[in-house]
């Protein structure tokens, strides 16, 4: 082990057909594998960021098998994230860092041991100079597939359109395995669906192919007709201490049952996300793009109704509890050009 992860050359006995939850038995630790191909240029592929989500494995899994006899295409650096948390089911263990929130760039202390372990193995794969970058995610709500990007740039773009045409620009949170990547070679995080799912993996499975086989990405910007893009501007938090609920029970929001649904669709005006209860609680509107931009106010609570008092598009709303605690209860997102600038809604 070294700054508290592994580097292996090698697949140890046993690691192909290893679920997720079994590989604390497996791996000393968070591992990033360094496997050869011959195109020597890696790419570079994270999983199990987040414990619970592990359609990143099973592609990469399924893909090491298929080229066990005939090598790979290209070189694959391979790191295998929260193998603690997978074993628990979890996102993150309870009091961990969230493993998606301590790459360079994080607001987290640099004498963290976590942050300390996400540079040393940034540090390992920058002096590989890497192809490119992809971090695998699942989520819990109902969301189609899509990639995220911090940058604008025709390459990133390029990757981002072998996964899928929804692409969204973020800037924050910050911390993110694809923000720090995005410093070393075009980077992308991709949302594949609900976990176990076979469509998943199978599409993770064809974006980790095609970035295994092609030599270049181009330098032009894709016509305007070819993406759907995306800004996130704000990020929904119920506040600290707050109580919210998904099936009408009491709490200082209730959510409706079915709120998943309205992700990625173009929601107008006075559109509801659910009621309040007793309380005089609101949510938390935090800055998506940037920490100088102040959010837009998004909801009103007229009637003890709460509704969005402007047009957005939502993103990663989800009905799991677990999931809105650790990380939001959802992503606000306008249109954009592929200049950066926002389309009038």
């Amino acid at each position: 082990m070294r700054a508290g992860f592994a580097v292996m050359d090698r697949l140890p006995d046993g690691f192909l057909d290893c679920p997720a939850s079994r590989l604390i038995e497996l791996l000393p630790g968070p591992t990033l594998f360094d496997l050869p191909g011959r195109d020597p240029k890696p790419l570079f592929v994270s999983t199990l960021l987040h414990g619970n989500e592990d359609s990143g494995l099973t592609a990469a899994q399924d893909i090491l098998r298929r080229h066990a006899s005939r090598g790979l295409n290209r070189s694959l650096m391979l790191f295998v994230g929260n193998i603690a948390a997978a074993a628990e089911n979890l996102r993150a263990l309870p009091g961990e860092f969230d493993h998606n929130r301590i790459w360079p760039g994080t607001p987290l202390a640099d004498d963290e041991a976590l942050v300390r372990m996400a540079r040393a193995v940034y540090d390992y794969v920058e002096r590989r100079r890497p192809f490119a970058a992809i971090d695998i995610h699942n989520n819990t709500g109902f969301n189609p597939h899509y990639s995220c990007v911090t940058k604008l740039e025709p390459k990133f773009i390029s990757l981002a359109q072998l996964f899928s045409r929804i692409i969204v620009h973020f800037q924050r949170p910050r911390g993110t395995a694809a923000a720090a990547f995005a410093n070393l070679c075009p980077s992308i995080t991709v949302e594949c669906g609900k976990a176990g799912a076979g469509s998943a993996t199978r599409h993770a499975i064809e974006l980790v192919e095609a970035c295994l086989s092609i030599d270049h990405f181009p330098d032009h910007p894709p016509a305007s007709q070819d993406v759907d893009l995306l800004r996130t501007y704000a990020i929904v938090k119920p506040p600290a201490g707050s109580s919210f609920s998904f099936d009408g029970a009491a709490a200082d929001f209730q959510f409706r049952s079915d709120i998943d649904r309205l992700n990625f669709s173009e929601l107008a005006r006075g559109e509801t996300f659910g009621a309040l209860g007793a309380s005089d609680a609101r949510l938390e509107i935090l800055p998506g793009d940037s920490e100088d931009h102040i959010p837009d106010e998004y909801f009103d609570y007229a009637g003890g109704k709460i509704r969005l008092s402007r047009p957005a598009i939502p993103a990663m709303l989800t009905l799991d509890p677990r999931a809105v605690r650790l990380d939001c209860l959802c992503y606000l997102m306008h249109r954009i050009d592929l200049d950066g600038a926002r389309i009038p809604d």
